[in-house]
């Protein structure tokens, strides 16, 4: 598919999740941590918890449904998390002015 364009930069709030629905197969988390913007497949692995809707410390996003942490600049389980097993498709991220663009 490429490079999609999945919405504004200033519609995205620092440390809140946003959910997007790239297409029928494909949805993500997108995350603005530090003014970097982080995109992340948006259903935990665990239990298809929904991660955009999970709370953000840092750089680690935790799961609202059972607590599974992940670090959202690599996907993979965070160090405190409760099991080191889990790991999260990640996608790359480019801004182009006021638009966030992912690669899927």
């Amino acid at each position: 598919m490429g490079l999609v364009s999945v919405m504004k930069l200033s519609e995205l709030e620092e440390g809140i999740g946003k959910n997007v629905k790239i297409d029928e197969d494909t949805e993500i988390a997108l995350f603005k941590i530090n003014g970097k913007v982080y995109a992340v497949q948006e259903h935990c692995p665990h239990q298809n918890g929904p991660l955009s809707e999970g709370s953000v410390e840092g750089t680690v996003v935790t799961c609202p449904w059972h607590g599974m942490m992940y670090d959202l600049t690599t996907g993979k389980a965070a160090p405190d998390a409760w099991d080191q097993d889990f790991e999260l498709k990640t996608y790359k991220v480019k801004i182009e002015g006021d638009e966030v663009k992912v690669e899927v």
